[in-house]
């Protein structure tokens, strides 16, 4: 099965054409696409009819075509399904009775104990193909049948949240840091130990100023623009795309036809600011760093991919001279985290369980690809780039289990929303009405530098904030994608507003929302 058919009009059809590789994300998920006629060819090229479809794909196609197509263009109309009644009932048909998926779950779990939602949920659709089952379904019913520990260690005796003693993140203050070179408009302020350190606006700010550029302290960029990379279309440093060969493109200087490293540079710039990260994952090189590059591809783990990038800076760095390890060190250790272990005890309410065969395995590639390559070959190429012996220090930071499971958190709650790690703007806070906007403009010739943007008029002492989540989602996601984090339920006034408006409908659909929640992350639109 691999899509179903939508009719739409000729701008529905020219809309999903300009957007096809996020429909070709969806398809991977949801299985639909929209045609303009049954006889036509689909809007997206590559994908194939299919026969049979479920209900969940109905809904997902109807909120894809209301919540996503019709926000970027609002001309569009909304299409109608051509799906017959017939069709309807049948696609009703494979919709399972609480009473059975009920026997069948607490089978499942008393067979597999250990197993958390996500994996019964997938291990239940094995089982029964036919089945369609949301993961939110499968988690109410193992939470009614008392099959899920609930945590309730961090709610005060009114119900509330009492962040006085749950999980949050953790921040300090980078004493070496001068804001003034990037910006005089801000300031950095710490606030307090829940939540940490911000930027305060130093001076007026007009809506649609810019108040700085920056540029990454590391790049793991989304694997769309790696890909480009390592087929040498994109600056191995700054992402760039690079369309056309120019002389001023530079190829890696250790490549050779018998150890060929595809990567290439925009110039001679970025090729000599490389020398801070690339050697040490450089395939010509160190060889030993492949196999954890291609497992963090594989998996799509961008956290992974982004601390193989830092622990090669910090790394060099601590071959270069003492002064530049602790400059850099100083702006890691200086980052909000939240270990992935505290991070999964905030997530034990929604019966989320960490998969930790998952990170032994990212964690032993790691160990080999910096500390312990397999082979000597490897092991000789990784001494003679780290010709220094590393600290003991450093090595305490970089390679214990719990340390990389902390760089790990580090990494997720820091890293932006295209891959890039920044000093300044890693300060900023969340709202869900933010004031600033964060722009990649400089597409042709640094890809990865920011800008922010001032969205409104910021005054002397006002904090600069920005969405840690997507605004388009309501209350109930953005509060569950914050407490993923440890920051709590958003007190802010759209939200308390959103809350009030909802109580007020009877809690409003509930699952259409978290159907247009899932619609978005395999998107790739959060």
């Amino acid at each position: 099965m691999e899509g179903i058919i939508v009719r739409a009009d000729r701008l529905a059809v020219s809309v999903v054409r300009s957007h096809q590789s996020a429909v070709r994300k969806l398809l991977l998920r949801g299985r639909c696409f929209v045609t303009r006629d049954a006889r036509d060819e689909p809007a997206v090229s590559g994908v194939a009819l299919c026969q049979e479809v479920t209900y969940y794909d109905l809904l997902r196609i109807k909120l894809f075509i209301q919540r996503i197509l019709l926000p970027v263009e609002p001309r569009l109309q909304e299409p109608i399904s051509t799906l017959s009644d017939k069709t309807y009932e049948k696609c009703r048909g494979h919709a399972v009775l609480d009473d059975e998926l009920r026997a069948a779950l607490t089978t499942l779990k008393r067979e597999k104990p250990s197993l958390g939602v996500a994996k019964i949920h997938t291990l239940l659709l094995e089982t029964n193909p036919t089945w369609s089952v949301s993961e939110k379904r499968v988690r109410k019913i193992l939470q009614e049948e008392g099959l899920l520990i609930v945590n309730t260690s961090d709610k005060a005796k009114d119900g509330k949240e009492d962040r006085s003693t749950g999980v949050y993140p953790s921040s300090s203050l980078n004493k070496g840091l001068d804001v003034n070179k990037w910006s005089k408009k801000v300031e950095v302020r710490y606030f307090d130990a829940i939540k940490g350190k911000g930027l305060v606006a130093m001076e007026k700010i007009s809506q649609g100023e810019v108040i700085w550029k920056e540029d990454p302290f590391i790049l793991a960029p989304e694997w769309e623009i790696y890909d480009l990379q390592v087929s040498s279309r994109a600056c191995g440093f700054c992402s760039t795309i690079i369309r056309d060969h120019s002389p001023l493109h530079v190829p890696c200087q250790a490549s050779t036809s018998s150890t060929p490293c595809p990567a290439i540079f925009c110039n001679r710039l970025c090729r000599l600011q490389s020398d801070k990260v690339h050697p040490l994952l450089c395939q010509a090189r160190n060889q030993a760093s492949i196999p954890l590059l291609a497992f963090a591809r594989k998996t799509e783990w961008l956290a992974v991919h982004a601390l193989a990038q830092c622990t090669s800076r910090l790394l060099l760095a601590s071959q270069a001279d003492d002064e530049s390890l602790n400059t850099d060190l100083q702006v890691v250790q200086s980052l909000a985290v939240l270990g992935m272990e505290e991070r999964f005890r905030t997530l034990i309410n929604q019966g989320v369980e960490p998969d930790r065969e998952m990170w032994q395995k990212a964690f032993e590639l790691y160990l080999q690809a910096f500390k312990e390559p397999k082979t000597a070959l490897e092991q000789k190429k990784l001494a003679k780039i780290l010709r220094r012996p590393i600290s003991e220090s450093l090595q305490k930071e970089l390679f214990g289990y719990d340390a990389f499971l902390r760089g790990l958190g580090r990494i997720s709650l820091n890293i932006e929303a295209h891959g890039g790690l920044y000093r300044l703007h890693s300060h900023l806070n969340h709202s869900c009405s933010p004031n600033t906007s964060v722009r990649h403009l400089d597409q042709r010739h640094a890809l990865s530098r920011i800008t922010v943007l001032a969205k409104t008029d910021i005054n002397p002492g006002d904090e600069l904030l920005i969405s840690y989540t997507d605004p388009n989602d309501n209350f109930r996601v953005r509060r569950r994608r914050l407490a993923e984090w440890g920051f709590g339920p958003c007190g802010c006034g759209r939200c308390l507003a959103e809350e009030e408006e909802a109580k007020a409908a009877g809690n409003g659909d509930t699952e259409a929302d978290d159907l247009a929640d899932q619609l978005r992350t395999g998107l790739g639109l959060i």
